[in-house]
């Protein structure tokens, strides 16, 4: 199992919404202090995780996610869907990212719930990318217990399934699939003994308590996520977030530096939107404490930055892969 053990002397799952706006509220120089410490205790502060994320199955999702164009309901976004991808394809990229210094393979798949016939091929996926050494995550919509069961047993290592925003604001982003639906979810996954990958995408019109609330729904969970992706809203035309307007670049940063704080023995993923971030903005969430990235230059349909940049700058900064 790769569930840690978790002490409640140094990890809390009772967080109120006032005590992490008011971590929020700080001023920025004293909470970049405090998450760089926090960080330091349980991590080496110059090693960053690297990961791969691949889009499996693209498109035709019947879920109404705002931020999304795979969604069928969003026609005028230009999207190349394709139906699930052969397993040399998935293999051939997982051995490319493998050898670009990835450690784990994400795979996603837009469907609301895979049915039977959709998983089996997705397990021998989980099988053959594990064969090459490498951690395996995916990304494949609700599932139910016994789907949970057998990705366990194709040794799946890592499940992601973000709660996107606050339980307040998600009614204003998704409509065809509840808050509960998510935690269930992963309830499941947890209760298998497969790491969680949960998170949220910041920049999509919530307010500072809803960040706030995004991630007290996270570090009040029964085990706090291993792995925590941030994401910064990438505006895709033709969904409905297309003309949202822009985060303030600080509020970003200090998100990363409460997530750290609220979840200190967690992976704090910097992860879509860094096309459009700048380096110096970048460092400054590694300085907050994030210590993950996703590798490559595509994040399921939205661009990423090339490897090649992220070496130059992992080397500006003096970091290194973990």
């Amino acid at each position: 199992m790769n569930a840690r053990v978790e002490t409640p002397e140094t990890l809390r799952h009772d967080w109120r919404r006032e005590e992490i706006l008011a971590l929020f509220r700080e001023p920025f120089m004293d909470l970049m202090f405090r998450a760089q410490q926090v960080h330091r205790a349980h991590f080496d502060a110059n090693a960053v995780q690297i990961s791969s994320l691949l889009s499996i199955k693209t498109g035709r999702c019947s879920e109404d996610c705002a931020y999304c164009p795979q969604s069928v309901r969003h026609r005028d976004a230009d999207v190349e869907e394709h139906d699930l991808m052969p397993l040399e394809e998935v293999l051939a990229a997982a051995r490319q990212a493998r050898d670009s210094g990835a450690t784990r393979f994400c795979m996603g798949a837009a469907w609301r719930r895979p049915k039977q016939r959709d998983l089996e091929p997705v397990l021998d996926m989980v099988r053959a990318v594990k064969e090459l050494g490498m951690e395996t995550c995916l990304t494949l919509g609700m599932l139910e217990a016994e789907q949970v069961r057998q990705l366990r047993e194709a040794g799946l290592d890592y499940y992601n399934h973000n709660l996107d925003t606050s339980p307040e604001f998600y009614g204003e982003i998704i409509t065809t699939r509840t808050y509960q639906d998510r935690l269930d979810t992963l309830q499941r996954v947890r209760d298998a003994g497969i790491s969680v990958c949960c998170g949220g995408i910041l920049g999509m019109g919530e307010g500072q308590e809803d960040r706030a609330g995004l991630l007290q729904a996270l570090a009040n969970q029964p085990r706090h996520p291993d792995s925590v992706p941030i994401n910064m809203l990438v505006r895709v035309a033709g969904t409905p977030l297309a003309d949202a307007g822009e985060l303030d670049p600080f509020e970003f940063v200090r998100t990363i530096a409460v997530a750290r704080i609220l979840m200190p023995r967690s992976q704090v993923r910097l992860s879509a939107g860094r096309e459009h971030m700048s380096d110096e903005m970048q460092a400054l969430c590694f300085l907050a404490g994030a210590n993950s990235i996703f590798y490559g230059e595509k994040l399921l349909t939205t661009p990423n930055p090339a490897a090649g940049r992220d070496r130059q700058l992992f080397a500006r900064l003096g970091l290194r892969p973990a």
